[in-house]
Protein backbone atom coordinates (compact mmCIF):
# COMPACT_ATOMS: atom_id res chain seq x y z
CA UNK A 1 0.00 0.00 0.00
CA UNK A 2 0.91 3.52 -0.41
CA UNK A 3 3.22 5.14 2.43
CA UNK A 4 1.68 7.04 4.86
CA UNK A 5 3.04 10.64 5.42
CA UNK A 6 3.07 10.08 9.33
CA UNK A 7 4.86 12.98 10.90
CA UNK A 8 6.16 14.57 7.61
CA UNK A 9 4.99 18.43 7.60
CA UNK A 10 3.24 18.84 4.17
CA UNK A 11 2.58 22.16 3.17
CA UNK A 12 -0.84 22.74 1.44
CA UNK A 13 -1.11 25.09 -1.70
CA UNK A 14 -4.09 27.53 -2.60
CA UNK A 15 -5.35 27.20 -5.75
CA UNK A 16 -3.42 30.22 -6.98
CA UNK A 17 0.04 28.98 -5.68
CA UNK A 18 -1.03 25.43 -7.62
CA UNK A 19 -1.76 28.10 -10.73
CA UNK A 20 1.73 29.35 -10.28
CA UNK A 21 3.27 25.16 -9.90
CA UNK A 22 1.98 24.31 -13.50
CA UNK A 23 2.94 27.88 -15.23
CA UNK A 24 6.55 27.39 -13.64
CA UNK A 25 6.25 23.87 -14.42
CA UNK A 26 5.63 24.07 -17.85
CA UNK A 27 7.15 27.72 -18.80
CA UNK A 28 10.17 27.90 -16.79
CA UNK A 29 11.41 24.01 -16.47
CA UNK A 30 9.67 23.00 -20.08
CA UNK A 31 8.25 20.11 -18.31
CA UNK A 32 5.81 19.16 -20.77
CA UNK A 33 1.65 19.38 -19.95
CA UNK A 34 1.58 15.82 -21.57
CA UNK A 35 4.96 14.62 -18.74
CA UNK A 36 2.08 15.83 -16.08
CA UNK A 37 -0.48 14.28 -16.71
CA UNK A 38 0.83 10.90 -17.35
CA UNK A 39 2.36 10.97 -13.90
CA UNK A 40 -1.08 11.73 -13.00
CA UNK A 41 -2.92 9.13 -14.98
CA UNK A 42 0.10 6.43 -14.09
CA UNK A 43 -0.63 6.96 -10.52
CA UNK A 44 -4.08 7.27 -10.52
CA UNK A 45 -3.79 3.97 -12.03
CA UNK A 46 -1.83 2.49 -9.34
CA UNK A 47 -3.38 3.65 -6.70
CA UNK A 48 -7.15 2.18 -8.12
CA UNK A 49 -4.65 -1.44 -8.46
CA UNK A 50 -3.46 -1.24 -4.93
CA UNK A 51 -6.83 0.11 -3.23
CA UNK A 52 -9.39 -1.04 -5.02
CA UNK A 53 -8.39 -3.86 -7.04
CA UNK A 54 -6.71 -6.18 -4.79
CA UNK A 55 -3.70 -5.40 -6.39
CA UNK A 56 -4.84 -7.23 -9.46
CA UNK A 57 -6.68 -5.29 -12.18
CA UNK A 58 -7.64 -8.40 -14.06
CA UNK A 59 -11.42 -9.20 -15.14
CA UNK A 60 -12.34 -6.29 -12.79
CA UNK A 61 -15.02 -3.29 -14.35
CA UNK A 62 -13.61 -0.03 -14.15
CA UNK A 63 -15.84 3.60 -15.27
CA UNK A 64 -13.90 6.06 -15.88
CA UNK A 65 -15.70 9.57 -15.89
CA UNK A 66 -13.90 12.31 -17.74
CA UNK A 67 -14.32 16.06 -18.78
CA UNK A 68 -12.76 18.19 -21.01
CA UNK A 69 -9.68 19.60 -19.84
CA UNK A 70 -6.35 18.81 -17.74
CA UNK A 71 -8.24 16.64 -15.07
CA UNK A 72 -9.74 14.89 -17.87
CA UNK A 73 -6.69 13.99 -19.38
CA UNK A 74 -5.27 11.96 -16.40
CA UNK A 75 -8.64 10.17 -16.15
CA UNK A 76 -7.97 9.17 -19.75
CA UNK A 77 -4.29 8.43 -19.18
CA UNK A 78 -5.50 5.87 -16.03
CA UNK A 79 -8.14 4.40 -18.24
CA UNK A 80 -5.64 2.98 -20.77
CA UNK A 81 -3.08 1.89 -18.20
CA UNK A 82 -5.98 0.04 -16.50
CA UNK A 83 -7.03 -1.49 -19.81
CA UNK A 84 -3.62 -2.38 -20.55
CA UNK A 85 -3.82 -4.11 -16.71
CA UNK A 86 -6.82 -6.38 -18.27
CA UNK A 87 -9.33 -4.67 -16.48
CA UNK A 88 -12.88 -4.01 -18.74
CA UNK A 89 -12.98 -0.10 -18.83
CA UNK A 90 -15.68 1.87 -19.63
CA UNK A 91 -15.30 5.77 -20.76
CA UNK A 92 -17.82 8.25 -20.38
CA UNK A 93 -16.81 12.01 -21.20
CA UNK A 94 -18.65 15.02 -20.78
CA UNK A 95 -18.65 16.31 -24.63
CA UNK A 96 -17.65 15.54 -27.84
CA UNK A 97 -14.27 15.03 -28.65
CA UNK A 98 -13.84 17.99 -30.88
CA UNK A 99 -14.45 20.21 -27.66
CA UNK A 100 -11.61 19.16 -25.61
CA UNK A 101 -8.42 20.62 -25.16
CA UNK A 102 -5.37 19.49 -27.30
CA UNK A 103 -3.48 17.07 -24.89
CA UNK A 104 -6.72 15.46 -23.49
CA UNK A 105 -7.66 14.93 -27.42
CA UNK A 106 -4.43 13.49 -28.15
CA UNK A 107 -5.09 10.94 -24.61
CA UNK A 108 -8.81 10.49 -26.02
CA UNK A 109 -7.46 9.42 -29.21
CA UNK A 110 -5.26 6.61 -28.22
CA UNK A 111 -7.88 5.24 -26.05
CA UNK A 112 -10.00 5.11 -29.61
CA UNK A 113 -7.28 3.68 -31.46
CA UNK A 114 -6.95 1.11 -28.42
CA UNK A 115 -11.00 0.07 -29.10
CA UNK A 116 -11.59 1.46 -25.52
CA UNK A 117 -15.34 2.08 -24.72
CA UNK A 118 -15.96 5.59 -25.05
CA UNK A 119 -19.37 7.08 -24.78
CA UNK A 120 -20.48 11.12 -24.53
CA UNK A 121 -23.08 11.83 -21.90
CA UNK A 122 -25.98 13.44 -22.20
CA UNK A 123 -28.43 15.88 -20.01
CA UNK A 124 -29.45 12.37 -18.00
CA UNK A 125 -27.01 9.06 -17.75
CA UNK A 126 -27.26 5.57 -16.69
CA UNK A 127 -23.58 4.20 -15.54
CA UNK A 128 -22.94 0.90 -16.22
CA UNK A 129 -22.24 -2.07 -13.52
CA UNK A 130 -18.23 -1.33 -12.08
CA UNK A 131 -16.06 -2.22 -9.45
CA UNK A 132 -14.76 1.24 -8.93
CA UNK A 133 -15.80 4.85 -10.54
CA UNK A 134 -13.01 7.08 -11.52
CA UNK A 135 -13.97 10.70 -10.99
CA UNK A 136 -11.61 12.96 -13.38
CA UNK A 137 -14.55 15.39 -14.44
CA UNK A 138 -13.37 18.79 -12.85
CA UNK A 139 -10.44 19.65 -11.04
CA UNK A 140 -9.53 22.53 -9.11
CA UNK A 141 -10.33 24.99 -12.54
CA UNK A 142 -13.72 24.83 -11.27
CA UNK A 143 -16.02 28.13 -11.74
CA UNK A 144 -19.22 27.58 -10.43
CA UNK A 145 -21.96 24.42 -9.90
CA UNK A 146 -21.44 21.72 -12.55
CA UNK A 147 -23.96 21.73 -15.02
CA UNK A 148 -25.00 19.92 -17.66
CA UNK A 149 -23.76 16.46 -18.56
CA UNK A 150 -20.69 17.13 -16.01
CA UNK A 151 -23.80 17.41 -13.13
CA UNK A 152 -25.30 14.11 -14.36
CA UNK A 153 -22.29 11.86 -14.40
CA UNK A 154 -21.60 13.47 -10.71
CA UNK A 155 -24.96 12.51 -9.60
CA UNK A 156 -25.41 9.06 -11.28
CA UNK A 157 -22.07 8.31 -9.56
CA UNK A 158 -23.21 9.29 -6.16
CA UNK A 159 -25.63 7.10 -6.46
CA UNK A 160 -24.36 4.43 -8.22
CA UNK A 161 -23.07 2.53 -5.28
CA UNK A 162 -19.28 1.78 -6.61
CA UNK A 163 -16.40 3.31 -4.85
CA UNK A 164 -15.29 6.27 -6.04
CA UNK A 165 -11.67 7.24 -6.77
CA UNK A 166 -11.42 11.25 -7.16
CA UNK A 167 -8.44 12.85 -9.07
CA UNK A 168 -6.59 15.94 -7.35
CA UNK A 169 -10.28 17.10 -6.07
CA UNK A 170 -13.79 15.52 -6.09
CA UNK A 171 -15.82 17.07 -8.70
CA UNK A 172 -17.58 19.79 -7.25
CA UNK A 173 -15.48 20.70 -4.62
CA UNK A 174 -13.87 24.43 -4.62
CA UNK A 175 -10.08 23.89 -3.60
CA UNK A 176 -9.76 27.45 -2.04
CA UNK A 177 -12.79 27.70 0.07
CA UNK A 178 -13.61 24.50 0.68
CA UNK A 179 -17.03 24.51 0.18
CA UNK A 180 -18.74 22.22 -1.93
CA UNK A 181 -21.40 22.98 -5.00
CA UNK A 182 -24.20 21.07 -5.78
CA UNK A 183 -23.24 18.44 -7.14
CA UNK A 184 -20.47 17.21 -5.98
CA UNK A 185 -18.39 14.19 -5.78
CA UNK A 186 -18.78 11.96 -2.35
CA UNK A 187 -15.69 10.22 -2.88
CA UNK A 188 -14.27 6.92 -1.38
CA UNK A 189 -10.49 8.58 -1.70
CA UNK A 190 -8.93 11.29 -3.79
CA UNK A 191 -5.43 11.62 -4.84
CA UNK A 192 -4.37 14.70 -5.17
CA UNK A 193 -1.61 16.23 -7.18
CA UNK A 194 1.87 17.68 -6.45
CA UNK A 195 0.95 19.16 -2.88
CA UNK A 196 -3.27 19.07 -1.54
CA UNK A 197 -4.87 22.20 -2.04
CA UNK A 198 -6.12 24.22 1.33
CA UNK A 199 -9.76 23.14 0.57
CA UNK A 200 -9.65 19.72 0.70
CA UNK A 201 -9.13 20.23 4.56
CA UNK A 202 -11.95 22.60 5.49
CA UNK A 203 -13.90 19.70 7.01
CA UNK A 204 -16.94 20.49 4.64
CA UNK A 205 -14.54 19.06 2.18
CA UNK A 206 -12.79 16.26 3.98
CA UNK A 207 -15.98 14.34 4.01
CA UNK A 208 -16.53 14.51 0.24
CA UNK A 209 -12.91 14.30 0.01
CA UNK A 210 -12.59 10.44 1.83
CA UNK A 211 -8.77 9.04 2.30
CA UNK A 212 -6.72 11.64 0.98
CA UNK A 213 -3.93 10.64 -1.01
CA UNK A 214 -0.89 12.78 -2.88
CA UNK A 215 0.33 11.95 -5.63
CA UNK A 216 4.02 12.83 -7.53
CA UNK A 217 3.84 14.59 -11.09
CA UNK A 218 7.62 15.58 -11.13
CA UNK A 219 7.69 19.10 -9.54
CA UNK A 220 11.56 20.36 -9.22
CA UNK A 221 12.10 20.85 -5.67
CA UNK A 222 14.01 23.87 -6.73
CA UNK A 223 10.39 25.23 -8.52
CA UNK A 224 8.95 24.89 -5.17
CA UNK A 225 12.06 26.90 -3.00
CA UNK A 226 11.66 29.60 -5.73
CA UNK A 227 9.80 33.32 -5.15
CA UNK A 228 6.80 33.08 -5.35
CA UNK A 229 6.17 29.76 -3.27
CA UNK A 230 9.34 29.97 -1.06
CA UNK A 231 8.58 26.37 0.49
CA UNK A 232 11.54 24.11 1.53
CA UNK A 233 9.84 21.04 0.80
CA UNK A 234 12.06 17.95 1.69
CA UNK A 235 12.02 14.54 -0.60
CA UNK A 236 7.91 13.46 0.44
CA UNK A 237 8.10 11.03 -2.17
CA UNK A 238 11.14 9.71 -1.40
CA UNK A 239 9.59 5.74 -0.64
CA UNK A 240 6.70 5.53 -2.88
CA UNK A 241 5.31 8.08 -5.89
CA UNK A 242 2.46 7.98 -3.76
CA UNK A 243 1.65 8.95 -0.15
CA UNK A 244 -1.27 9.24 2.10
CA UNK A 245 -2.04 12.48 3.59
CA UNK A 246 -5.32 11.64 5.90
Amino acid sequence: MSSDSGDRNIPFLTTGQMREVDRAMIEDYEILLIQMMENAGRNLAQLARRRFLSGNPTGRRVLVLAGTGGNGGGGLVCARRLHNWGAYVDVLVTSEPAQFSEIPHHQLTILQHMDVSVGVAGETVELPSADLIIDAIIGYSLHGAPTGPAASLIRAANAHGAPILALDVPSGVDTTSGSAFEPAIHATATLTLALPKEGLRVEAAKVLVGELYLGDIGVPKELYASPPLNIDLGPVFAEDDIIRVW
